[in-house]
């Protein structure tokens, strides 16, 4: 098959490398196609980048005459792990070519104002990066992680901007079930204090898909140093702290934006807390009861306040 450098053009000014990547796979695999496959991958890299980024599998489906589950394999026969992992290629040309307004004025030009459209958008992608988290969420990984937790002596959970809501989810949670556990969420300077109450026994869980920030590596370094267990819930990292974490439980960001970063992360953090739940059913039905007995009291004295006012 040949694939001319004009094809699958890229509008603006984003730079070549997802859209690259996509060709040369094409080229390297297109013998292995089937002929419906072929169909997929002779659009992709024919359509514009941007076309793609904001097409659901559904949508390239019908482009294409073949369906969604075609769509998705043949994706994973050119090495991809779904339709957002090829779109996650794709963003970060327009990332690093294309300012944030100008990204965000073409996502609002693509979806209109058509209420049904952006709904669909929404949901689309929604369902296309959970299909992808439970594809990628291998047994052996999430068993080390679940082990990490309920050994620990006590659980700090990091995250920063969207990633905040995922890790705050999981460290009240922990603390419903009995087991000790603290949301840490500072950067910079502020971040000294909760590393220097890391100690050895505790478990360090970082939810951070993508922008491999500064204080990553020093709370990997810190935990290590004092003897403290890491797991990473993460999409592009995973080779980057991979070698320095107890598990790597992957869970795919958002290719466009339409999706809260946080969507798959609560996914695995849900996980974790339900097979943890299971290992001590005891203690966790004992600190619901408290939790729903302290609730019950809290009512009622805001409802003699109230009646006293």
């Amino acid at each position: 098959m040949e694939i001319s450098e004009a094809d699958g053009g890229v509008s603006g000014s984003a730079a070549p490398g997802g859209i690259t990547r996509l060709r040369a796979r094409v080229r390297d695999l297109w013998d292995g196609l089937s002929a419906s496959e072929r169909d997929v991958a002779q659009y992709l890299v024919s359509a514009p980048a941007e076309q793609i980024m904001f097409a659901s599998a559904q949508a390239l489906g019908s482009s294409t005459g073949t369906s969604n589950a075609t769509v998705v394999r043949a994706l994973q026969r050119l090495g991809y792990a779904g339709l957002p992992d090829l779109k996650r290629e794709l963003a970060a040309d327009f990332t690093a070519g294309q300012a944030p307004d100008v990204r965000l004025a073409k996502r609002i030009a693509h979806v209109g104002k058509d209420l049904a459209k952006i709904r669909d958008e929404v949901f689309d992608e929604a369902r296309e990066r959970i299909d992808q988290c439970r594809r990628l969420a291998d047994t052996e990984p999430l068993e080390r992680a679940v082990h990490a937790l309920a050994e620990a002596r006590e659980v700090f959970c990091y995250g920063v901007a969207a990633c905040e809501l995922a890790a705050r989810h999981l460290a009240r949670s922990l603390g419903r079930i009995g087991r000790r556990a603290r949301f840490v969420g500072a950067t910079g300077f502020a971040l000294a204090d909760p590393m220097l109450a890391l100690g050895q026994g505790d478990t360090v869980v970082i939810f951070q898909p993508g922008r491999q920030l500064y204080e990553l590596s020093l709370l990997v370094e810190r935990a290590r140093a004092v003897g403290a267990r890491v797991v990473f819930v993460t999409d592009e990292l995973s080779e980057a702290f991979g070698d320095r974490a107890d598990a790597v439980l992957l869970a795919p960001g958002t290719p466009t934006g339409n999706t809260n970063d946080a969507l798959t992360g609560l996914l695995m953090a849900d996980t974790l807390l339900l097979a943890l739940t299971t290992l001590d059913e005891t203690s966790a039905v004992e600190h619901s009861h408290q939790l729903n007995a302290l609730r019950e009291q809290l009512l009622a004295s805001g409802e003699q306040r109230s009646r006293r006012g």
